[in-house]
C-alpha cells in the first residue's frame, strides 16, 4: 500500500515548513502563550542566532545544488551527488537549516504553537521525503551513494 501522505510531495518542502509555521501562529492566537521577560530576552538572542544559523546552512545547501546544476525537488533524478560543504556532516543540510531557521524564527515571535507543531514537520520529512530522495539518489548513484550514506549520517 502506498504512503497516503506522499500527495504532500507536490508542495515544496520549504511550504510545508511554512504552513506548519502558519498553523501554530493560528494555534497561538487561539491559545495565548506568556513568556516571563527573562524569558523573553533569552527567546529573541537565542531566536537570532538560530534562524541565522539555519538561513546560512540552508542557503549554502541550496547554492551548492545550484552550482551542481542538480535538482532540489524530491523525486526528481538528480544530476550530481553533492558531497562537500555542509554535506559532509550532513545528507541534509537544507532540511536541517529550515528546522534551525523555523525554530529561530519561534523565539524572535516567542511563540511556543508552531514549536509543538514542528516534530510532526520533521517526521514527515524523515518517513516521507527523504525515503523518496533516497531511492532516486541510490537508483542514480548506485555504490557511490551507497558508500556516501554509510559515511555522513542524516541528520548529525
Amino acid at each position: 500500500m502506498k504512503n497516503p501522505v506522499r500527495f504532500l510531495l507536490h508542495v515544496p518542502v520549504p511550504w510545508v515548513f511554512v504552513l506548519t509555521y502558519l498553523l501554530g501562529v493560528v494555534l497561538e492566537h487561539v491559545h495565548r502563550s506568556t513568556i516571563s521577560p527573562t524569558a523573553t530576552l533569552v527567546s529573541t538572542t537565542a531566536g537570532a542566532g538560530l534562524f541565522a544559523m539555519g538561513a546560512v546552512i540552508a542557503g549554502w545547501g541550496l547554492v551548492l545544488f545550484r552550482k551542481a546544476k542538480t535538482t532540489t525537488v524530491p523525486g526528481k533524478l538528480s544530476g550530481k551527488l553533492v558531497t562537500w560543504g555542509p554535506y559532509r556532516f550532513t545528507r541534509n543540510p537544507m532540511y536541517v537549516g529550515l528546522i534551525l531557521a523555523y525554530l529561530g524564527e519561534a523565539g524572535l515571535m516567542k511563540q511556543i504553537w508552531p514549536v509543538v507543531l514542528l516534530p510532526f514537520t520533521v517526521a514527515y520529512i524523515n518517513w516521507t521525503v527523504i525515503p523518496v530522495e533516497e531511492a532516486k539518489l541510490e537508483e542514480a548513484f548506485h555504490d557511490e551513494y551507497k558508500q556516501y550514506r554509510s559515511q555522513v549520517r542524516r541528520w548529525f
